[in-house]
């Protein structure tokens, strides 16, 4: 089994049980436990994999808003705001977009409230020359991760 096509493997392996002990991913990658504690470690250090966190359904703790927020700002504003963005707790997404916007942000509010609150301190910046908030309205998928494909040897 070549190096890349075990890393492809094990990536996919954890997506469907980030869970799963050494032991259990040695045996489904019919490997030894070394082995697959040796890649962890390499795919962890190249940044590939970072921990392992639950999937959260946030509308079922009671975050049942989710705003986007699309930002239009100078230039040499943009590091300084998606680090602002990033830092806020309820913001899950932060993107620098090419296109009509620079920032395109979201986040996950108990209601409209917080959201307001929220827009009121992303807009107090004065780099800002421009936003559009929407909220959504269904959620169709979120937060969704796919399995790679992984070549044969």
């Amino acid at each position: 089994m070549t190096y890349e096509y075990l890393d492809g493997q094990l990536v996919n392996v954890l997506l469907r049980n980030g869970r799963a002990s050494l032991r259990s991913l040695a045996e489904e990658l019919d490997g030894s436990v070394t082995m697959v504690s040796d890649h962890l470690a390499n795919l962890e250090e190249a940044g590939v994999t970072e921990g392992f966190t639950p999937i959260v359904d946030y509308n079922k703790l009671g975050y049942d808003v989710t705003a986007i927020f699309q930002l239009k700002m100078r230039c040499e504003a943009l590091p300084a705001a998606t680090d602002y963005l990033r830092d806020e707790k309820q913001m899950v997404s932060v993107y620098e977009t090419t296109g009509d916007y620079d920032v395109i942000a979201f986040g996950k509010f108990i209601d409209t409230y917080h959201m307001n609150g929220q827009i009121k301190r992303v807009l107090n910046n004065a780099d800002i020359n421009e936003s559009n908030t929407s909220v959504v309205l269904n959620i169709a998928t979120e937060g969704r991760s796919f399995e790679l494909e992984a070549d044969s040897e």
